[in-house]
């Protein structure tokens, strides 16, 4: 059983012979229809497709005008491209601790790094477990800072009643084929300004002026090629016309999980943040011994996997200059520990989530 399998049906096939069968294969007609899909569906104002969720994250900070001076303020427990694209614009990077319970950003820890030079927080609503924006909010106010959040895992997630994309000044999700909706590779962006959205649609096209009609290109900026092609595009397009039935089947095979582990103390979900609707990208559960538990499942045919990492152990951002590591980490250091991610596709059934939870349990004992 594998963690996860891409939801690729006939109508996703089809979409994509008909961008091959039309000639136009590079950023065009299919990926805008995605943008405005994906716009439409969460309710923001702009939606830009681009090649990753990193190279997105890059350009909400160029787009921001960070820079050398400047800090910005991320969570330990997350993949390091998070960390990686600060350090790529030239600003200096302060991680903080997160909350052991929801493995989300401790605004606590937050709130103790915040320098007159943090530009921006880039908060992570990691596997699909939304913030607490209203708390954000609040620091925002009192301290002044642009929030870009990186909703890589956490389309479809919500906030008492707000999409996850919608709260931020800038929201980038991930199109990877980890996420249960893909277009193999590339990221969307989402943001509600209408500046911004210029500035990061002409950076991703060379610089190239944001004009409805032009015979000749007008280059404004320095800028490069982050597009996503409709190759690529079609995938995605094709699973966005069915995302309420594919977020429903996650969110029932998750309850399912929650029941079948509601009379154990061995195995702990973690928490949603309260007002929060969790997207379940990844079910995640902390157990001990999380690496024995991992080897005798895999061992047994069931694919599960670390949640992500803990960037203070390693050496590109412990020993690095312009990273500053606020505290000890005892909280993304537990959940980097004890997180185990489980199967959670389309056409799990009951059976095999039986199976799952019944071997999880016997290695954890």
């Amino acid at each position: 059983m594998p963690l996860i399998k891409p939801y690729i049906n006939n109508a996703v096939k089809e979409k994509v012979l008909a961008v091959l069968d039309s000639g136009y294969l590079t950023e065009g007609p299919v990926a805008r229809e995605l943008e405005k899909a994906m716009a439409d569906y969460l309710g923001a104002k702009h939606a830009l497709a681009v090649s990753s969720c990193t190279t997105g994250l890059e350009m909400a900070l160029r787009a921001l005008k960070v820079g050398p001076g400047d800090e910005v303020i991320i969570p330990d427990y997350t993949y390091p491209a998070t960390g990686d694209v600060v350090s790529i614009v030239g600003a200096r990077l302060l991680i903080v601790d997160v909350d052991p319970q929801t493995m989300l950003m401790d605004f606590e820890a937050l709130e103790r790094a915040i320098t007159p030079a943090t530009k921006v927080v880039m908060p992570v609503s990691g596997f699909g477990n939304p913030l607490d924006y209203d708390a954000l909010d609040s620091l925002k106010e009192k301290h002044g800072f642009y929030v870009v959040e990186d909703a890589a895992c956490s389309l479809g997630a919500s906030y008492k009643g707000d999409m996850v994309g919608t709260r931020a000044d800038i929201s980038v999700f991930s199109l990877h084929p980890r996420k249960f909706i893909t277009t193999g590779e590339g990221g969307m962006i989402t943001t509600d300004s209408d500046h911004l959205a210029d500035w990061m649609h002409s950076y991703k096209h060379f610089g190239m002026g944001v004009y409805e009609s032009r015979l000749t290109a007008d280059f404004q900026r320095i800028g490069t090629n982050y597009k996503l092609s409709d190759i690529l595009a079609a995938v995605g397009l094709a699973q966005m016309q069915e995302i309420d039935v594919l977020l429903n089947r996650r969110r029932e095979l998750a309850e399912r999980y929650l029941k079948l582990l509601s009379n154990t103390s061995k195995v702990k979900p973690c928490q949603v943040a309260k007002g929060g609707v969790h997207s379940f990208q990844s079910f995640c559960v902390f157990v001990e011994n999380r690496d024995e538990v991992m080897a005798n499942m895999r061992e047994k045919g069931v694919e599960v996997q670390i949640g992500t990492y803990a960037l203070h152990m390693h050496k590109a951002f412990n020993q690095n200059p312009d990273v500053y590591l606020t505290d000890d980490m005892k909280g993304s250091r537990y959940v980097f520990d004890h997180c185990l991610a489980l199967p959670l596709f389309h056409e799990l059934t009951y059976k095999e989530q039986v199976f799952i939870v019944n071997l999880l349990l016997k290695v954890a004992s």
